[in-house]
């Protein structure tokens, strides 16, 4: 049962602090492109201190290995796996970054992922996946 809890609260603790990553980047439209960037490096250091999730690593990985660091992260559920593709897919389409295309792809695949592991269909995650495919 402990274990139960403590998975739970692990669930819990990474769905906060993506949310909150989240709603950092889209509280405020003035600046957005150079704002996004400088919450963006932001949100790394604290989803690297808080989580041990190295954006950077994860970035540079391939499907298979992203699924892998993923799932080897306790709390990362289908949802919260979701949250982090809503990041990735905000900050490219939203930033002039020479990373904008890297960032929309990445948001892709986290989306995929998340179809695999969640193995349900989502018209809102569907949506968010056309949106990326039209922008790319």
């Amino acid at each position: 049962m402990d274990q139960k809890d403590y998975l739970l609260r692990e669930i819990e603790k990474i769905g906060t602090l993506l949310k909150r990553c989240f709603s950092k980047m889209t509280g405020s439209e003035e600046n957005l492109a150079i704002q996004l960037d400088v919450e963006f490096e932001e949100d790394k250091g604290m989803l690297l201190h808080e989580l041990g999730f190295d954006m950077n690593l994860f970035l540079m990985l391939d499907e298979a290995d992203s699924k892998k660091y993923l799932t080897e992260i306790k709390g990362f559920n289908s949802q919260n796996v979701e949250y982090l593709a809503d990041i990735l897919s905000y900050i490219g389409l939203n930033t002039d970054s020479h990373m904008t295309t890297e960032y929309l792809v990445k948001a892709l695949m986290v989306y995929e992922i998340c179809s695999s592991l969640d193995k349900t269909f989502s018209f809102d995650r569907e949506q968010k996946i056309s949106r990326i495919k039209s922008a790319l």
